[in-house]
């Protein structure tokens, strides 16, 4: 096992661990733009109803929910995003525990946008 005070791909903090770990999240985020088709019609999505979140929620907590819940399906997308990525660098190959893994994530995205549908149609419901 090898040391986190021997790695080479450890930083080794303050300002300029901060501006990499900036540039490395801008660098990731564009990946997903410009590779990921279901991250552009999520955030395309996302774009649209933020401007709905603040009619539809009642209260700043209600926003707060409905454009987390936005949020959430973008981070989440991205996190699947990053898993298949690995696995196809791994192997391109049909290979049961990583059709596994990529359908583990693909499952974390659909439970992500039922949990936003649900969300949003019970702060929607809820208007007087």
């Amino acid at each position: 096992m090898v040391s986190e005070e021997h790695s080479p791909y450890k930083s080794k903090g303050g300002l300029g661990r901060l501006a990499n770990a900036l540039r490395y999240s801008v660098q990731g985020l564009g990946a997903a733009i410009r590779h990921e088709a279901a991250f552009r019609q999520e955030l395309l999505l996302a774009i649209v109803l933020t401007p709905l979140a603040f009619w539809v929620g009642r209260t700043p907590g209600q926003v707060l929910l409905l454009i987390g819940t936005l949020f959430f399906v973008l981070i989440v997308e991205v996190l699947n995003s990053a898993l298949e990525a690995l696995a196809d660098t791994i192997t391109l190959e049909h290979h049961p525990m990583i059709g596994r893994a990529k359908d583990l994530g693909s499952a974390a995205v659909m439970l992500s946008i039922l949990f936003a549908i649900v969300a949003w149609l019970t702060v929607a419901l809820m208007r007087p």
